[in-house]
């Protein structure tokens, strides 16, 4: 079938009018759908009467081989998993003095998530490896005060697994078996 002229000429200018008002809907047609500045909804902010908790968090004692625990306000989480977070958060921050923090400077929160069995795995960055001091007395209070801070907190949590950057690891300096969840250990608490 042949096209005459006065077709190819009514699809060509069909073919312009689509293109023209395509073109149009791709630069004006994000602005139809968002809505002006004044009718988005701020972000949430967290209220000045933030719900809060006690919890035992753990600090090195003085003696320097064991953990202390010192009840301090911690944001209230929905849930086993989330106050969870929340209390890894709060144990991780850097302490006001005189305390002192077993867990290393730098280290961040990336995930906290429990299984069925009563198991928290706790994802932290890189710095709690990179920023070790080592020595065996220093990694057993690391791991014992992120076990602990959740075991003594969250009665339904009985172990955690320590995770670095999303992967298991062996150990933070050598001495310590982190490849399964460790128990509370109350040798590690001073009294």
């Amino acid at each position: 079938m042949k096209l005459k002229r006065r077709d190819i000429i009514v699809y060509t200018g069909l073919a312009g009018i689509l293109a023209g008002a395509l073109g149009v809907l791709l630069i004006v047609g994000p602005r139809w759908l968002t809505p002006p500045a004044s009718e988005v909804a701020p972000p949430p902010t967290a209220p000045a009467t933030a719900r809060k908790i006690r919890a035992r968090l753990l600090y090195v004692s003085e003696d320097g081989l064991h953990l202390s625990p010192v009840e301090q306000e911690v944001p209230y989480g929905e849930g086993a998993m989330e106050q969870a977070r929340q209390i890894i958060e709060a144990q991780v921050a850097p302490p006001q003095a005189p305390l002192v923090s077993a867990i290393p400077p730098g280290t961040r929160v990336r995930t906290v998530f429990l299984t069925q069995k009563g198991e928290a795995y706790v994802d932290l960055s890189a710095e709690l490896r990179a920023n070790h001091p080592g020595g065996t007395a220093n990694e057993i209070l690391t791991a014992y005060t992120l076990v602990s801070a959740l075991t003594m907190n969250i009665p339904a949590i009985k172990g955690v697994q320590i995770l670095v950057d999303g992967k298991e690891i062996d150990t933070l300096a050598g001495h310590l078996d982190l490849r399964r969840p460790l128990e509370q250990d109350g040798r590690w608490i001073s009294q």
